[in-house]
């Protein structure tokens, strides 16, 4: 196996993925539906983590989507992807999405996600990916902060599971006084 194959630079599967936002794609509102941008998201995602792993990529998680403004029709919108980071056989791809009205001439960040793809052989078992050059201080940076997430995520997913199980119906009962909601029966 060569040194490409082993390690591939950011810059090589870096991808854009830039469409014209139609009507078709708007909600009641005129507002572009959120499914079409996740959609057009794991396209990119796809694109960019198979061009790194040179084999077939699936989506395992998404992370941090948070629509930031809404995205209008007649915009274009970029969705910017790059591999942040690589394990043995998955990847963290970040997408920045970028929405242009020509018309008003105005630029607006709309939200940035980070997909977890898992590369796979022909046999649709994970298969190892090549390790991730890094170009500069802002791949560095992405790299790192993507290890910080990851921690985060796993003390969260820890903490939810340890909370679900401490949860009691009838101890916790006490802190729906203050939410928006009506209880239709009688707990004992």
């Amino acid at each position: 196996m060569s040194l490409e194959d082993q390690f591939r630079p950011v810059s090589y599967s870096e991808t854009t993925l830039t469409e014209l936002m139609i009507p078709a794609y708007a909600n009641f509102g005129g507002k572009i539906h959120g499914g079409i941008l996740l959609s057009l998201m794991d396209k990119v995602a796809y694109a960019c983590a198979s061009k790194h792993a040179g084999a077939y990529c699936v989506t395992v998680s998404v992370d941090n989507v948070e629509f930031l403004q809404p995205v209008e029709v007649g915009e274009m919108v970029s969705m910017k992807a790059s591999v942040n980071y690589v394990g043995t056989t998955s990847m963290v791809v970040g997408i920045k999405v970028i929405a242009e009205n020509f018309k008003q001439g105005t630029v607006k960040h709309t939200n940035t996600s980070y997909f977890t793809m898992v590369a796979k052989d022909d046999s649709g078992i994970p298969t190892k990916v090549p390790g991730l050059i890094l170009e500069n201080r802002e791949n560095i940076r992405r790299f790192l902060e993507t290890i910080k997430r990851k921690e985060l995520k796993s003390t969260y997913k820890y903490e939810l599971d340890n909370a679900r199980t401490r949860l009691s119906v009838d101890t916790d009962l006490y802190k729906l006084e203050k939410e928006r909601c009506k209880l239709v029966a009688e707990f004992n």
